[in-house]
């Protein structure tokens, strides 16, 4: 097997992976934008994120650290195991998570702040802080 198709199956599968951490999380399928100076990436960044973060794990430690690109031959075989692509769905799900955890923190921060800002009761602030980063900031601005 090529390289390059190695590769490409590698990349697809850690992009699986963003999109499966898209499907886990509150937020869903949505769009890139910006809420109160904070990029909320969507679902595009997450299966970038995780292509990119599955391609270089395997680059870096699995079995694509051993290829050296400027000796290939046609006799050369590369092998791809299923481990290798099952690792790298994982790890696409990992790294899309962690960008999804670093903008939900950013975004409850925020929510922090305007809450200082307001009066309000603690009853309300217990029925906000139930559901995802981006809902508690939109229902602190409402308040």
């Amino acid at each position: 097997m090529s390289p390059w198709t190695c590769a490409s199956l590698i990349t697809i599968a850690g992009a699986v992976g963003g999109v499966a951490n898209a499907l886990l999380t509150d937020n869903g399928f949505i769009r890139p934008r910006w809420i109160h100076n904070i990029w909320c990436p969507g679902v595009i960044s997450n299966v970038l994120i995780g292509a990119l973060s599955a391609f270089s794990s395997w680059a870096f430690y699995g079995s694509g650290a051993s290829i050296e690109l400027s000796q290939l031959s046609e006799r050369s075989a590369i092998s791809l195991r299923f481990s290798a692509l099952a690792g790298a769905f994982f790890v696409g799900v990992a790294g899309a998570r962690w960008l999804t955890n670093e903008v939900d923190k950013k975004l409850l921060r925020e929510s922090v702040v305007e809450v200082s800002k307001k009066n309000i009761a603690t009853i309300e602030c217990e029925q906000m802080v139930k559901g995802p980063a981006r809902q508690v900031l939109s229902a602190v601005e409402q308040a």
